[in-house]
């Protein structure tokens, strides 16, 4: 790989820093060609952009865009490292965690995982980032909170009208059985 060629590929990942928060930093080496690509197609149906590239690339495109920010994951580049870029923090973990199911096995090995600001080390937090809420899902919490007051206000409201609606028609129609009653004794 020439100097140019390695710079290209640090630009790359720099820009892909950038434009997502979220990544996650994976050990990929014992996978075969046909495993790699049903993990690349898994990752295309979720939108996550899956790249691979020598860990020094990944280091000096880190390094370039702050050195202290992403000092945790440093010490997770080394053997065969594939990154997960995505917009959902969830995705990736969720990925990986099926495809181990599905393949029975230890592979693809989360070494850390980028999510907005905090760096979550070791294979160990997977299944806490694959129960992360996700924006959209603790906005519909929020919102699920907020209309539950305004629910039960509504239906205690439409409760205490059906009781009103339904005494008047339970007092109209009470004299009218009553009245109906004497009119028949006359005629026997």
């Amino acid at each position: 790989m020439t100097k140019d060629q390695k710079n290209e590929v640090i630009e790359l990942l720099k820009e892909k820093f950038t434009q997502y928060n979220n990544f996650y930093v994976t050990n990929t080496e014992s996978l075969s060609v046909e495993q790699i690509g049903q993990l690349r197609r898994a990752c295309f149906n979720k939108q996550v952009e899956m790249k691979v590239a020598k860990n020094t690339l990944i280091k000096k495109a880190l390094e370039s865009l702050d050195a202290e920010k992403y000092t945790g994951v440093y010490e997770s580049l080394n053997n065969v490292t594939a990154l997960m870029f995505s917009e959902n923090p969830k995705n990736p973990a969720v990925i990986i965690s099926s495809f181990r199911k599905e393949g029975k096995q230890e592979k693809p090995e989360l070494k850390a995982a980028f999510i907005n600001g905090d760096i979550y080390s070791g294979d160990n937090q997977l299944n806490a980032l694959t129960n992360i809420k996700t924006k959209e899902e603790l906005i519909g919490d929020v919102i699920g909170l907020l209309q539950s007051p305004a629910k039960r206000v509504l239906a205690a409201l439409l409760n205490q009208e059906d009781k009103t609606e339904a005494s008047p028609a339970a007092v109209e129609e009470a004299p009218a059985t009553e009245s109906a009653a004497p009119e028949a004794a006359p005629e026997a």
